[in-house]
């Protein structure tokens, strides 16, 4: 137990996949613009790289590696990946029109969304039970909310602040989620 709560704390907080690793940039620059936009899209990476996480690692023990074909690991993960956002994408167009109309382009592009394919290699490479990969995609998509929900937050209040011309737009944000990476690397000493 004690070590399913360290996979977890550490792949949320102290390898976060965005802040550490600088995975899953895209979604994490372009939906977190409003927190309500950002928690809907941290709510579906949640989703997505959960059920990935627990997926890739059945298929992973269960056929490629019985088969002897795991060099196609990335082809069949990739593939996993798209077929459960696909069913989120229809599961939100059909029960939450607004939030799904609110991600656009952004909850498609989960499919490439590096950071999903990331924990399911790292799965992977570090030979995680099924078990612990989905704990270790429970933490990793977490981290990834959290990171995407505090950015939001900022960027809300960055709007009502008087930022010089030479660092509006894409300057305070990028600044702003350097600052956000030095702050969590604080963290590294925990785990």
């Amino acid at each position: 137990m004690k070590e399913l709560l360290l996979i977890a704390i550490g792949s949320a907080i102290v390898n976060n996949v965005v802040l550490s690793q600088f995975l899953g940039i895209c979604p994490f620059l372009g939906v977190s613009k409003k927190v309500e936009t950002a928690s809907g899209m941290g709510g579906a990476v949640i989703f997505v790289i959960t059920i990935a996480s627990f997926f890739t690692s059945l298929i992973y023990k269960f056929i490629l590696l019985p088969l002897n074909i795991s060099y196609l690991q990335t082809i069949v993960f990739i593939l996993v990946i798209a077929a459960l956002v696909q069913f989120v994408e229809m599961f939100l167009k059909k029960s939450m029109p607004s939030l799904y109309n609110a991600l656009g382009v952004y909850l498609p592009l989960i499919t490439t969304n590096c950071a999903v394919l990331g924990v399911a290699l790292t799965n992977v490479q570090n030979e995680y039970s099924i078990l612990e990969g989905v704990i270790n995609g429970i933490g990793t998509s977490v981290g990834f909310a959290i990171a995407i929900v505090i950015m939001a937050g900022i960027r809300e209040k960055i709007e009502y602040n008087d930022v010089s011309e030479s660092f509006q737009g894409t300057p305070i944000v990028l600044l702003t989620a350097a600052l956000m990476s030095i702050a969590f690397f604080g963290f590294s000493g925990l785990i």
